[in-house]
């Protein structure tokens, strides 16, 4: 009977350590993922942090014509097609290489700029568009944040939903007057006489008003775009060398 129940005794011994060791090596891979797990979530806190706050800086006049250019062909097409995704990434693309914004923030920044277009394009009225206001404002402070030339946020804003308005209320306005809104904004973004963007301003708004036109005619073809996309890298470039001049 005692070397039965020191039998038992040694088996339920041996079986113990066994859960025991095999217990060991589950905790040991549980610390390890928990640890890892951590090092992720605080280096991408680190990350996350350093691209939203990290002072940036962007030479407002150091653009690349060619590359706007063909962005705001490719944005326009996307906004009228109310492909909102194709867009926001867009607008990331340009704020990346042409503002020196870095990821997280060019995508912040980029949400301001496409929730402001879709909110304006949803309105009906002054009163409406203006609900797109808030949006050009966050999206202008974020671009004064980085700029080398000190424009003021909310005027400059105001006049880019000012060209909007202008340029969806068209038949409301003298034929000059998009294209006056425009060098205004402009004018305030580069702190230099309107008069100056004056053939930058009527190349973009014969493009704008070549996109309305066949729009309203029944379809803008690719010939149609091709032509659009000409009078942009003329207009991108005439500001390029008026600001740089």
């Amino acid at each position: 009977m005692a070397r039965s129940t020191t039998r038992v005794t040694e088996t339920a011994a041996r079986d113990s350590s066994a859960a025991s060791s095999e217990v060991r090596p589950v905790r040991k891979r549980r610390r390890v993922i928990i640890r890892t797990l951590l090092l992720i979530v605080i280096a991408l806190a680190a990350y996350t942090a350093f691209d939203l706050l990290a002072p940036r800086s962007s030479r407002m006049r150091a653009f690349d014509p060619n590359e706007v250019a063909r962005l705001e062909t490719a944005m326009w097409r996307s906004y009228y097609e109310k492909q909102q995704l194709r867009l926001y990434t867009q607008m990331t693309e340009l704020l990346r290489s042409q503002y020196n914004l870095p990821f997280i923030r060019s995508n912040t920044v980029a949400y301001q700029a496409a929730r402001a277009a879709f909110v304006f394009k949803g309105g009906h009225n002054r009163q409406d568009y203006e609900k797109a206001l808030p949006y050009l404002v966050s999206f202008y402070t974020a671009i004064q944040k980085v700029s080398d030339i000190p424009f003021d946020v909310e005027r400059a804003a105001r006049l880019e939903l000012e060209w909007w308005i202008i340029h969806r209320e068209r038949g409301k306005h003298p034929s000059g007057d998009l294209a006056l809104a425009l060098a205004s904004l402009q004018s305030e973004l580069y702190r230099m006489p309107a008069e100056r963007f004056t053939e930058h301003a009527r190349l973009r708004a014969e493009a704008m008003t070549i996109r309305d036109t066949k729009a309203e005619a029944g379809g803008v073809t690719e010939a149609d775009w091709a032509k659009i996309d000409e009078l942009l890298h003329a207009s991108w470039q005439s500001l390029f060398n008026v600001v740089n001049g």
